[in-house]
């Protein structure tokens, strides 16, 4: 798939980094926690794919564009979690799909505190560029440079938020 844009943001988290689990937290995230990060956040829940995968089930406004994630677990490492969702997108211009990957990265600073790196790639899908050539978009570069700004707005919002609700848990030892 042909990428549309990655966007990246660091916050500090303020707990060691032997005490953090970035996979468990993503896969028991609450629903009024998910919502809590982002005011674009609508609602989460966790399933299990046919393959017998962990699912993270999201529900986001983003940019006027209703977003229906089924992020599958791909990386799920204490220290790294990476997920891949080919989600529905519902907007004005049609319902369609795109390719995104969510992936979450913690690097220790030093004995108190850890960096949490948020990344989100969001790549073309065939029905998302049918979608395009239906509506005689055939310039694809100013669909990228709103994507990549609505995308980089909303980690801005959440990774801080992210990295506070990780600090927590962390503290009163969720995952010892």
């Amino acid at each position: 798939m042909q990428e549309i844009t990655s966007q990246s943001v660091t916050a500090l988290v303020h707990a060691p980094f032997e005490k953090i689990n970035l996979t468990e937290w993503l896969f028991t995230l609450r629903d009024h926690e998910y919502q809590a990060c982002s005011a674009a956040h609508l609602g989460c829940g966790t399933s299990v794919s046919p393959e017998g995968k962990r699912m993270s089930l999201n529900v986001e406004l983003i940019g006027g564009t209703l977003l229906v994630q089924h992020y599958v677990e791909d990386i799920s490492l204490s220290d790294h979690c990476r997920v891949n969702s080919i989600s529905d997108s519902i907007s004005a211009a049609g319902n369609t799909t795109l390719g995104i990957t969510w992936e979450l990265k913690i690097r220790k600073v030093n004995d108190d505190s850890c960096e949490l790196t948020n990344r989100v790639v969001v790549n073309f899908t065939d029905a998302f560029l049918t979608l395009l050539q239906h509506a005689n978009i055939t310039d694809l570069e100013p669909v990228k440079l709103r994507m990549a700004e609505n995308v980089k707005a909303h980690n801005h919002e959440e990774t801080p938020r992210f990295a506070s609700d990780i600090e927590k848990k962390a503290l009163a030892g969720v995952w010892s």
